[in-house]
């Protein structure tokens, strides 16, 4: 049936769960749909984005064969259901391999291959890998020499599995390629390394060796959502949560038919890149096409990528604001772009400007989402047949409960917040993680509410009379820069490291590109004397994600504080929207531009602005932005 309004997920609810007989796991949920579209194409890979005619492809059947040889290749080196195998891959058809076929032999962890070195050797002991399966020594790529100068201080890792690029490229690079590992192999004798394709060819691809039956509440994937302990935050998500969240997400799409076209742009190593450009649609006899290792960072990708859809028809993609914004860019005249159906839309607030101007110009419809790794992946959408209300983030899935709560002062329930009244968003359900790996994360984690326990997500935000929800801020701090996920609490620990300062504070600033970039703010010790300049170079060295690295640091003679003494974020946060709105006063030419900053208790922080004659200007440069504005006579 159509979902429109929450009367229809209501509506679907009214058959129990139970009677949707779901497959208990990844890999039965997929030899379900390869069962009725074994013939069907199921997946392809574009190398180049310049030549996206020359395609690499797999039916369901051949899919779920390599999902399945794989699985038994990781059984053959001795992954049992509580081990772990981890990934640091680009996108390519061995990245699903290694998570669907290593969720059917044991655990996946994913690792960002964007991280340092020392970040990616903390995740793994964390985690206790056992096999870690990474890119092959290739030409232009580090993750080999990444892992490799990690490996001596890795005991738990027992064997790495390459997987190399041999079958996509020419004879002669492939030559190159297979010179390459063997002097890699030559340089270290003592790792026990092996060929992914290699051991795949050696395996069955029509039943699990290990015989395995795998139940809903069993561990599938250990996902890194960052930390603030020192430890790594790992969540541990199961078989059933998965399966579940793909099938809730396809039915609050619906109506869609099977077969449809999906491009995959995002990283396999997020949730968003595993379920909807992957399960999702390979529970529904859909046809996935990878554009490049690289994704959306690929070179031509976002310059050919109105070509791409015409050639292969896509019907659906899913991408953050950073990357609309960027087609934004990209010529449409001349492309049949009839295919297109809708766009997910989700990491990261989308602004609105961005959201219309889009629409108007491609005449696509975003559908803008909501969720987090500890809900599997998504949690609420816009509906697809329904009424999409621009700057919300839809209504809920059936059979997962979402709510806005007030808490008290201890962090425990009080109450249901009213109709619009900002509350912190709780859920329930299904497709709700099992936890952290280490019980120090799980504190403040889960609330008691009538008798059942809901994940509190942290994210404050409301709920309208027709069920739809809006976010209006972010109770534990995330900075999202372009979708990624940053802990201020590295930057601060790193800048509070400096001898000259007493106390640091890392806060989002708005970013018409990005949606937020980390700015930092310090307060220097009684007598020391230090500069921005010295302070960034000093962030530079000590600061190892890139992304986290602060665009600016702000040196403040105190910083703001609450009555009992903790930094007060909220102020900084304020700081910055001025900030933003003044650069952008300055930009156009305008000045006497008056901006007070208030809380609303429906929308969160909003910026009251006086502009006079000047507003149709700065409303234009300011509709880049995702926070509320007001604007006053």
């Amino acid at each position: 049936m159509a979902v429109r309004t929450l009367a229809d997920i209501e509506s679907l609810e009214r058959t129990p769960l139970a009677e949707r007989q779901l497959p208990p796991s990844t890999y039965a949920a997929l030899q379900r749909c390869v069962l009725a579209n074994g013939s069907a194409p199921a997946l392809s890979f574009i190398l180049d984005a310049k030549a996206y005619q020359r395609t690499h492809d797999w039916t369901y059947a051949e899919l779920f064969a390599d999902i399945t040889r794989a699985a038994n290749a990781f059984h053959q080196l001795g992954i049992g259901p509580r081990d772990v195998v981890a990934f640091l891959l680009p996108n390519l058809p061995e990245t699903h391999f290694t998570i669907w076929g290593g969720e059917a032999a044991g655990i996946v962890l994913a690792i960002n291959p964007l991280l340092e070195a020392a970040q990616i050797a903390e995740l793994l002991r964390a985690a206790d890998a056992k096999v870690v399966v990474t890119l092959a020594p290739t030409p232009g790529a580090d993750l080999w020499q990444k892992l490799s100068s990690q490996l001596p201080a890795l005991p738990c890792v027992e064997q790495v599995v390459w997987v190399g690029m041999q079958s996509y490229v020419g004879v002669v690079p492939g030559g190159v390629l297979r010179w390459m590992a063997l002097r890699e192999r030559h340089r270290h004798p003592g790792v026990r390394i092996h060929d992914l394709r290699t051991l795949m060819r050696k395996q069955p691809g029509d039943y699990l060796k290990s015989g395995r039956q795998i139940r809903a509440d069993e561990p599938s994937s250990y996902f890194c959502t960052g930390g603030t302990t020192g430890l790594p935050k790992i969540a541990v998500r199961t078989h059933g949560s998965e399966v579940f969240n793909a099938w809730a997400m396809a039915t609050n799409l619906q109506p869609r038919a099977s077969g449809q076209v999906i491009f995959c742009g995002l990283p396999l190593f997020h949730v968003n890149g595993q379920l909807v450009t992957g399960l999702m649609p390979w529970t529904h006899g859909d046809r996935v096409v990878i554009g490049t290792p690289q994704g959306y960072r690929g070179e031509g990708v976002i310059g050919n990528f109105w070509a791409l859809v015409e050639h292969f028809r896509v019907n659906f993609f899913s991408g953050v604001p950073t990357v609309y914004s960027a087609l934004l860019q990209q010529p449409v005249e001349g492309r049949d772009l009839s295919s297109l159906q809708y766009a997910l839309c989700g990491a990261a607030p989308m602004p609105v400007e961005l959201f219309r101007e889009f629409e108007a110009l491609v005449g696509v419809r975003i559908l803008e989402g909501y969720g987090l790794t500890e809900a599997a992946c998504v949690s609420s959408v816009n509906p697809a047949d329904g009424e999409r209300r621009v700057g919300s983030i839809g209504l809920r899935l059936p059979y997962q409960r979402m709510r806005a709560v007030i808490l008290d002062e201890e962090g425990q329930y009080q109450c249901d917040a009213e109709v619009d009244e900002v509350g912190v968003i709780v859920i329930q359900g299904p497709n709700v993680f099992a936890g952290y790996l280490e019980a120090v994360h799980n504190k403040g984690v889960w609330l008691a509410i009538g008798g059942q326990t809901w994940l509190n997500t942290g994210d404050l935000g409301r709920q309208d009379a027709q069920g739809y929800f809006w976010l209006t801020g972010r109770k534990k701090e995330l900075i999202i820069r372009g979708g990624h996920n940053i802990d201020p609490k590295q930057i601060e620990e790193a800048l509070q490291a400096h001898p000259a300062v007493a106390l640091s504070a890392a806060v989002g600033c708005p970013d018409a590109h990005a949606g937020e970039v980390p700015v930092a703010y310090v307060q220097l010790n009684p007598g020391m004397h230090c500069t921005r300049e010295e302070l960034i170079a000093f962030a530079a060295r000590t600061i190892s994600e890139r992304a986290a690295l602060p665009k600016r640091i702000e040196i403040l003679e105190a910083l703001p504080v609450t009555p009992v003494g903790k930094i007060f974020k909220p102020a900084l946060q304020q700081r910055e929207i001025t900030w933003v709105i003044q650069q952008e006063s300055e930009l156009a030419g305008i000045s006497g531009v008056s901006i007070d900053m208030q809380q609303d208790s429906r929308r969160g922080l909003v910026a009251h602005i006086r502009a006079g004659d000047f507003r149709p200007r700065l409303e234009e440069r300011l509709g880049k932005f995702t926070f509320p504005i007001e604007w006053v006579q």
